[in-house]
């Protein structure tokens, strides 16, 4: 409940302050490029890799791309970028 409390009173400053929800509430914000790539910004890292499937850790939960061929191309602290033929991706708390 306090933590609710605490998320409606940090998106209502945002709205505000017209600053960027993922930044202030600590959100991955997630960029597709048609089918062949998605860039996850603000992960929490890597659980699982293979190249049909790719987990990532996230705020509140686990972000799983599905698809063929997947690589990492890029792992930063901040951003990874998977590339492939990605058939979706699912969210799960």
């Amino acid at each position: 409940m306090k933590e609710e409390k605490l998320n409606r009173m940090k998106e209502n400053i945002s709205d505000a302050l017209e600053i960027p929800k993922d930044i202030l509430l600590d959100l991955p914000k997630i960029t597709f490029i048609g089918n062949l790539q998605v860039n996850i910004e603000n992960h929490k890292g890597i659980i699982e890799y293979a190249t049909d499937n790719i987990r990532v850790k996230i705020k509140d939960g686990i972000l799983k791309v599905t698809g063929v061929d997947l690589t990492i191309k890029t792992i930063i602290s901040e951003e990874i970028i998977i590339s492939g033929k990605i058939a979706s991706i699912d969210f799960f708390s």
